[in-house]
């Protein structure tokens, strides 16, 4: 048991760490030409290559450690990809939440 603690150990402190993710950050961004497929990912490449004004292009600041998000971001990115699809093309959900 103690073996298995030391495994999901790190990567509870690594998703604590990455809590800033750029997928989230972008997931509310009100800005109207701000990219939506794969954004979070897109953003982080972005800041890697040293683009200079992330907020103005894609409505959101960038995450402390882009590197260390990237592949956090690519795979909630992949998993989302379909909702983004649908908001990219013009869809809309019509999802309502609460009681």
């Amino acid at each position: 048991m103690t073996k298995h603690f030391f495994g999901i150990a790190p990567m509870l402190a690594l998703l604590l760490v990455t809590s800033g993710c750029a997928t989230v950050s972008t997931l509310d961004a009100a800005k109207a030409d701000a990219p939506v497929v794969y954004a979070g990912t897109r953003l982080d490449w972005y800041v890697l290559n040293g683009g200079c004004c992330p907020l103005d292009r894609f409505g959101a600041q960038a995450p402390a450690m882009p590197g260390l998000d990237l592949p956090f971001s690519a795979l909630l990115d992949t998993l989302l990809l379909p909702l983004s699809l649908i908001t990219a093309l013009g869809g809309t959900l019509n999802v309502t939440g609460g009681l």
